[in-house]
């Protein structure tokens, strides 16, 4: 059994709060089958992105989860010139 980090997990609700902003922002409309599917989407990538760093490091998944935010952050920084 595996067990998904605090991090992943909490991000299916925020995704879906983001979908509900971009619907909102821009007029658009999306049945409950399509937010799911997107959810899903990104869901799956985010825990598959996960899964491979834990296994490359040798390290937890929810250790993974926390290596892979940090780097996100890092490359926004990096890209605004941050750092």
């Amino acid at each position: 059994i595996v067990v998904t980090p605090d991090i992943l997990t909490n991000a299916g609700g925020v995704t879906v709060s983001y979908f509900e902003w971009v619907q909102n922002r821009y007029g658009y409309y999306w049945s409950e089958k399509e937010v799911e599917d997107k959810q899903e989407e990104k869901m799956v990538s985010a825990f598959n992105d996960i899964w491979a760093l834990s296994e490359e490091y040798d390290v937890t998944i929810r250790d993974a989860a926390y290596m892979n935010s940090v780097k996100k952050v890092a490359d926004v920084m990096k890209l605004r010139g941050w750092y």
